[in-house]
């Protein structure tokens, strides 16, 4: 038989809610949102009052036998957490929060009470409402029960003289009372088990253990894990992170200072992983997260002036990763890469990544502010043009972040960088990748991205029009229909009425432009010979064309002159190269080129 990782560990509840108390069993949630709804809570109470078993518990032994206090939550513990809460941690919050009576944050980070009421009679719990709190058959709070300077008899006798107060109460309903009040405070003995996971067990084991025991089947990560000991060790910490996001999602009121952008709304595993990528070089998290449990690599012991060590390079970095100077400062790389919302950024990890970069530069190695700012917006622009980390992505920054491991200098840093910028972006790719990467569906398209980043590099104006395209790309305007509008060339009912059905064709990237939405509209599903000498016609001064401004439009949206002459297949081929062509101009122009 192999060697078993857990042992088996039977409390009572009253037992459980205490060790929690005291700080014995980390259980941080009190201070997060609380996702469960309230009816859940209450069927939970059904289930233990009815003698009905409600699930194991997953513990993870924490490695340590002492420790100073700590503190978790709002609260000051009396002892170090010797358990992690892995499964169950829903559960645990809505007991603990119920039995002592204390406030849980709601989705909207509000602090409020879970009340849950209980009739006697019935012997039915329900979630409170103004209709039972008026209803002397219910009892509107059941967390009165369990509170230490509550007598059951006193309460008991209480809640029979209200009720006679309002109609008479037979002596078999007097006798009923009673009991059920009885039963419902002697919940405090249901028996819970749990079972505790070796400390000697790494997080990969843990999470298959998670896995393969939780019928839903949420894998955890690595994130996951780390956000749970920062819960314990630091948690003030994970609250400003989380803060941080939440703010992140709404925009603010007028001159309060807020992480809002129009790029990225983060949550707190990815901004975590721009702290790790700053403070340990590392974009695989599962040997930070041991270094973070005090665990030395070499030996396998777990050490808590290592854990302190390690805690400590965490908090630095996370301060400069949540700097709001810092963040904002950030995302003018992505608008000097041509990025201008994050309409068309269909990589989130390609943004953090580039952020990493940034503070990294930044506080490492004292770029200065313009070139630092100009090198990472070519490495975005590169990396989001060929996914670099859409496959992988731990790994390829793993091996992103090794390079500068070499750097002394700025000069090494910006070198560094832009040599591997130069080894993918050949003339090769330029002329032949790229090309053959836009022969594709638009669908989430990193070529047709950034040829629309390129359009607003070269301050190209808007396909029939004399707005500027980054001018109608501004994500601070909103309307019911947007500024600008993505439409097919030769539209889909007109090819569908010339035999050409494959939507791989009628939706490739270069059958695509921006125009404006009114014109849109008005062109609907006309063919292009019928269209478009309409709109060239605004260029038409005194019976003849502006042919310089036409010109230039055209080579910018990468259309041959008289375009809507051609052949479908062979207009395709030509914009595709045209289109490639556009977009390397787009990333010259980053550095003034």
């Amino acid at each position: 038989m192999a060697d078993v990782l857990f042992k088996k560990v039977d409390y009572t509840l009253k037992g459980l809610i205490e060790k929690i108390h005291v700080g014995e069993i980390g259980l941080p949630d009190i201070q997060r949102p609380f996702v469960w709804q309230r009816t859940k809570v209450r069927d939970l109470f059904d289930s233990m009052y009815r003698g009905f078993p409600i699930g194991y518990l997953l513990f993870w032994e924490n490695g340590y036998s002492s420790g100073p206090h700590r503190t978790i939550g709002a609260e000051s513990k009396q002892k170090v957490p010797q358990l992690l809460i892995v499964d169950g941690q829903q559960r645990l919050t809505a007991l603990y929060a119920v039995m002592k009576g204390v406030e849980v944050l709601n989705k909207d980070f509000q602090h409020e009470r879970i009340r849950i009421a209980f009739h006697p009679l019935k012997e039915k719990f329900e979630v409170w409402n103004s209709a039972i709190e008026k209803n002397p058959e219910w009892i509107p709070d059941v967390s009165e029960l369990w509170n230490p300077k509550t007598s059951t008899y006193t309460f008991i006798q209480d809640f029979l003289e209200q009720l006679k107060a309002r109609r008479e109460v037979p002596l078999e309903e007097e006798q009923k009372i009673p009991a059920a009040i009885d039963r419902l405070v002697k919940l405090q003995d249901y028996p819970i088990t749990a079972l505790e996971v070796s400390y000697a067990v790494d997080e990969d084991i843990m999470a298959e253990i998670f896995v393969r025991i939780n019928s839903k089947g949420t894998r955890l990560n690595q994130a996951d894990f780390i956000l749970t000991l920062m819960s314990v060790f630091w948690d003030e910490g994970r609250t400003q992170l989380e803060e941080f996001c939440r703010k992140g999602k709404r925009p603010p009121a007028i001159g309060e200072s807020s992480p809002y952008n129009h790029f990225i709304q983060p949550n707190p595993d990815q901004l975590l992983r721009v702290s790790v990528a700053l403070g340990f070089r590392r974009a695989r998290l599962e040997h930070v997260y041991s270094l973070l449990r005090g665990k030395d690599l070499q030996t396998k012991q777990f050490s808590e002036a290592q854990r302190e060590k390690q805690f400590a390079m965490l908090k630095e970095s996370q301060a400069y990763v949540l700097n709001l100077q810092n963040w904002h400062e950030f995302f003018k790389v992505l608008r000097q890469a041509g990025y201008t919302s994050s309409k068309f950024i269909s990589s989130d990890t390609a943004v953090l990544y580039a952020y990493a970069l940034w503070l990294i530069g930044k506080q490492d190695f004292q770029v200065d502010h313009f070139r630092l700012r100009e090198i990472i917006a070519r490495w975005f622009f590169m990396a989001t043009l060929t996914r670099r980390y859409s496959s992988s992505p731990e790994s390829r920054m793993e091996q992103d972040l090794a390079l500068l491991r070499e750097a002394r200098t700025a000069d090494d840093f910006i070198r560094i960088l832009n040599q591997q910028i130069d080894a993918v972006l050949t003339r090769d790719y330029w002329e032949i990748t790229l090309p053959n990467e836009l022969d594709g569906s638009i669908v989430r398209n990193t070529g047709q991205h950034a040829y629309y980043a390129a359009l607003c590099l070269l301050e190209a104006p808007v396909l029939y029009s004399r707005m500027k395209v980054s001018v109608l790309l501004d994500p601070s305007t909103t309307a019911k229909k947007a500024a600008l509008e993505q439409h097919h060339l030769f539209p889909r009912k007109y090819l569908v009425g010339c035999k050409i059905t494959d939507n791989r064709l009628i939706n490739q990237p270069a059958n695509f432009t921006l125009v404006e939405w009114s014109d849109n509209i008005k062109i609907s599903s006309q063919p292009p010979m019928e269209y478009v000498p309409k709109l060239e016609s605004r260029f038409i001064t005194d019976g003849n064309f502006t042919s310089d401004e036409l010109q230039k439009m055209y080579r910018l949206h990468a259309l041959p002159e008289r375009w809507y002459e051609m052949e479908y297949p062979e207009f395709l081929a030509e914009r595709r190269k045209r289109m490639a062509e556009i977009i390397r101009q787009g990333f010259a122009k980053i550095s003034g080129a």
